[in-house]
């Protein structure tokens, strides 16, 4: 497990998988022009095979949507709009309080990031989540 300031690296070590979490997801109204409020999650493979990395989204209201899988090529970065459908089955994220759970067999870093139009000045910023 590694924490950094820039995000959480799920880093493989004599386990079969790592599992990172972002639990501060809520989805803000997109607004009525660009750039539009959103969430995403943006995930950078720094290895010579493709990851392949499952999401679990857990809710305050119902119980969780597990399994969603999405692929970062290798040494490549992919942006995951979550205002967007997401992932193999093509899930769209419902508003209200939710959490994501990653799981990778191999290493990869993630970071959660919000951009939110509500008020004149926007607001962007990113957020740490939590590895084990």
């Amino acid at each position: 497990m590694k924490i950094t300031k820039k995000g959480v690296c799920l880093c493989a070590q004599k386990k079969e998988r790592e599992t990172g979490f972002f639990s501060d997801g809520d989805l803000p109204p997109a607004g009525e022009k660009e750039p539009l409020g959103h969430e995403a999650l943006m995930v950078t493979n720094m290895n010579e095979e493709a990851a392949k990395i499952t999401i679990d989204i857990y809710f305050e209201d119902k119980d969780p949507i597990k399994g969603i899988e999405i692929i970062v090529p290798s040494e490549r970065v992919k942006c995951f709009r979550l205002d967007m459908p997401i992932g193999d089955r093509q899930y769209r994220i419902p508003e209200g309080q939710y959490s994501l759970a990653l799981h990778s067999k191999i290493p990869v870093v993630a970071v959660f990031g919000r951009l939110d139009v509500r008020q004149p000045n926007l607001a962007y910023y990113s957020v740490q989540g939590y590895s084990y």
